[in-house]
């Protein structure tokens, strides 16, 4: 595929979607609300990135960025992300991750580009009912987060029994590495270390969730591009392993010696108090047979990784 449109490319993940297919000489369109500097400095190092600013939700501008540029492909990574952000914003929420995946769908229909890669969320699930949960697990998402997301992934097969468009659906987990940009775990311990500050979380220790190093969330995302034919619409990315919160923390102080980090039993808890639903480990089983896919970092790895980008940044 030569030309692909990434949305949300100045996030988190869609910049490192747009670095990764100009790396390999993909024409990208880099379409976002605003441009972040560090999507301004891959267009201007790079002469296959294509920068558009855009609202999502307006559905004449989504249809003329999908018929200018007409693009061999979609990765959708724009969306109003995390729980937090949806308990404070639930009705954005919905415009943004439902009204504006219903505006490229359309928009692919009418001008005949036929595959979307939709950036998902383990957040379908609801509280996990397994240690390990499969693609098969229950889906009951409590918060608008989890609903929305939920909501685009129904969608997407509503257009592919209607008007036989491909959506398929990365479901990864609580996706982290340098430049993360929201203060959670574990980046909050990690700047905590670096910078020689104590950080003492009163509770948490006892949370577990599986924890997925940008780059594998990439990888995912351009195996399932790649691949010519799906045999199912949604694949589970991430390390395949949970990790508590104390573990994370006795991690990160093995690897900062001398860094003043603890936190207490319990469960970890949202902003405001409201605490997180039972999570585990995603289970990848089928992104490894059907796409290759194989995680690069177990969360030491990762964790260290983290460690050397930021200790060499200048300053």
């Amino acid at each position: 595929m030569r030309r692909i449109l990434v949305t949300g490319a100045s996030g988190f993940v869609g910049l490192e979607v747009a670095r990764a297919l100009a790396g390999r000489g993909a024409e990208v369109i880099a379409f976002d609300l605003a441009v972040g500097a560090g999507l301004a400095a891959l267009s201007a190092s790079s002469g296959t990135v294509r920068v558009v600013q855009g609202e999502i939700t307006e559905f004449s501008t989504v249809a003329e960025l999908v018929k200018d540029h007409a693009p061999d492909a979609i990765v959708h990574c724009a969306a109003i992300v995390g729980v937090p952000a949806s308990i404070a914003a639930p009705f954005r929420t919905f415009e943004v991750n439902v009204g504006g995946s219903l505006n490229l769908l359309e928009a692919m229909r009418l001008f005949g580009v036929r595959r979307m890669i939709h950036l998902s969320t383990e957040e379908i699930y609801g509280p996990f009912e397994t240690s390990a949960a499969t693609e098969d697990h229950p889906q009951r998402p409590l918060m608008a987060y989890g609903i929305s997301k939920l909501a685009v992934e129904q969608l997407g097969r509503s257009y592919r029994a209607l008007h036989g468009l491909e959506c398929i659906h990365i479901r990864t987990c609580w996706v982290y590495g340098p430049h993360l940009p929201r203060s959670r775990i574990p980046k909050n311990l990690l700047d905590a270390a670096l910078a020689g500050r104590p950080l003492h979380l009163t509770e948490g220790g006892d949370f577990i969730v599986d924890h997925t190093h940008i780059s594998d969330c990439v990888q995912g995302i351009v195996l399932a591009l790649d691949k010519s034919d799906h045999p199912f619409d949604a694949y589970n990315i991430g390390s395949g392993q949970a990790t508590s919160v104390r573990e994370m923390v006795e991690i990160v102080k093995s690897l900062v010696p001398g860094a003043d980090l603890s936190v207490g039993p319990g469960n970890y808890t949202y902003g405001g108090g409201m605490p997180m639903v039972k999570k585990g480990a995603l289970d990848i089983s089928r992104a490894r047979q059907v796409l290759g896919y194989e995680p690069r970092f177990d969360l030491r790895a990762g964790l260290a990784d983290y460690l050397r980008e930021a200790r060499s940044r200048p300053g």
